[in-house]
């Protein structure tokens, strides 16, 4: 299995700090906050990306889309496939299923995650796109559990006081109550 987790000591730490801050300015903005980097050759930054959903009123606009469409923008083709190939996306939350296929659509074949993404994983948490078969492409070797504990604190502020546009829990109480009396 291409996935590994290691926590302490991964010698990427320093970027997925990089990509911390990207998400830290998600928050900021009220975005879901996750954010990556695109790194060439363990060098230097090529792209960078972070959640842009809400802004830009489309749902398709995670933070690995937004590097990729930045990195696009900037090469021609068979450039960007070459500096692809030889670079690594860290991200903060474990890319979904629509971003794991289109990182190894796009050439990449070597992404670093925080947190799991226990909803929507496309690197193993629900569904294994970086290993399936996809023809034309690689799969992916994914690394995991990078500065999770903090890519974690920052979805669970996000989704504990600044999603604004969150539903109102219901109140299961009053449920109860009127499930009880329909019941007598």
């Amino acid at each position: 299995m291409a996935l590994i987790n290691q926590q302490q000591n991964h010698p990427g730490q320093r970027w997925m700090l990089e990509a911390l801050k990207l998400a830290q300015n998600a928050l900021d903005q009220q975005e879901v906050p996750i954010g990556c980097v695109i790194i060439h050759n363990d060098s230097k930054i090529i792209a960078s990306g972070q959640n842009e959903p809400v802004r830009l009123r489309n749902a398709t606009r995670h933070a690995e889309m937004c590097a990729l469409d930045r990195f696009f923008a900037q090469y021609d083709l068979s450039t960007a496939r070459k500096l692809l190939s030889e670079s690594i996306l860290y991200v903060t939350c474990e890319p979904c299923m629509m971003c794991t296929g289109a990182l190894r659509l796009a050439g990449i074949t070597k992404v670093v995650y925080g947190c799991s993404n226990d909803r929507f994983g496309g690197c193993g948490s629900v569904l294994d796109i970086a290993q399936d078969s996809m023809p034309d492409t690689l799969p992916l070797e994914c690394t995991s559990g990078i500065e999770s504990d903090e890519a974690m604190r920052l979805l669970k502020a996000f989704y504990m006081n600044t999603n604004l546009n969150a539903p109102n829990p219901k109140d299961k109480s009053k449920k109860q109550k009127k499930s009880s009396l329909t019941s007598e």
